[in-house]
């Protein structure tokens, strides 16, 4: 396994502490039931579903839009779904991570964009995470929550200016839905869009950069809106079953009706993710 080459960096130690493995399986094993409890399913485009990890030699940068508070939890999810033998990373608002302190045990760490320092800070930061070739960096490069069918706004510039200094490493947008079909709770719907690995651009400045990590990403955002929009869940792959029916309450009313009519009950109200 061959480490990957970034340029300009002078120091190839891991400047971000890696979770500790003991931390992140309590962690999951809380996350799990945790989304079960919020979300009718978790459930991903399946013709955008990653056969095989890439290559386990090259680190990713899986780069979303950023809807909802849910973003970072479901990030966690999904890289442990998805990406299970990578580590996970993620920037976050140097702000935000002092009221969240418990993220910097999950791996994400905190940077100020807003400043000059700060956004050398990330760069630095992040180059040494990927010169570990067993890493995956998630961002949310849109910097504030944004409406899915909000597609006008640019990418901040960290994101370009990383995939500019890295050498070799794979750009895989990610595009996130919550929507509301027939349940009483949302389905939260993923589609992932096509990747563009760094060797294959070695001449691309920043803004060209820029242009086609914009593009990458609201490609996928308008493919899972089409997705979102037809309202069946014949297209994904479920990846969590969640709470199902209309509530504790509500459902023994049904429950106890469908035994005296001699009928089977069914929590779920439609035929999505049965």
């Amino acid at each position: 396994m061959t480490k990957a080459s970034v340029r300009e960096t002078t120091d190839d130690t891991l400047l971000v502490k890696k979770p500790a493995a003991w931390f992140l399986g309590g962690f999951h094993a809380f996350l799990r039931p945790f989304l079960r409890r919020h979300f009718h399913c978790i459930a991903i485009d399946r013709a955008t579903h990653p056969a095989s990890d890439f290559a386990r030699d090259i680190p990713l940068i899986i780069y979303a839009n950023h809807p909802s508070w849910w973003d970072p939890l479901i990030a966690h999810f999904l890289h442990r779904t998805l990406f299970p033998e990578r580590h996970f990373f993620a920037p976050i608002d140097a702000d935000a991570l002092e009221q969240y302190s418990v993220f910097e045990k999950l791996g994400f760490y905190g940077v100020k964009l807003s400043s000059g320092s700060g956004a050398a800070a990330f760069l630095k930061k992040s180059v040494s995470i990927l010169n570990q070739p067993d890493s995956a960096i998630w961002m949310t490069p849109e910097g504030r929550f944004a409406d899915v069918r909000d597609h006008g706004a640019e990418l901040m510039p960290g994101l370009s200016h990383l995939c500019k200094r890295t050498d070799d490493a794979i750009a895989l947008p990610l595009a996130l839905e919550y929507a509301f079909w027939d349940e009483r709770l949302p389905v939260c719907l993923i589609s992932l869009g096509t990747p563009i690995r760094t060797a294959d651009h070695p001449d691309w400045s920043k803004p060209d950069w820029a242009k086609h990590l914009a593009g990458g990403l609201r490609d996928a955002q308008t493919h899972l809106s089409q997705l979102t929009i037809s309202r069946s869940s014949e297209p994904f792959d479920n990846l969590l079953s969640g709470t199902r029916g209309g509530g504790l309450v509500y459902d023994s009313c049904r429950r106890v009706k469908a035994m005296l009519t001699g009928k089977k009950f069914q929590a779920s109200h439609g035929g999505q993710f049965q």
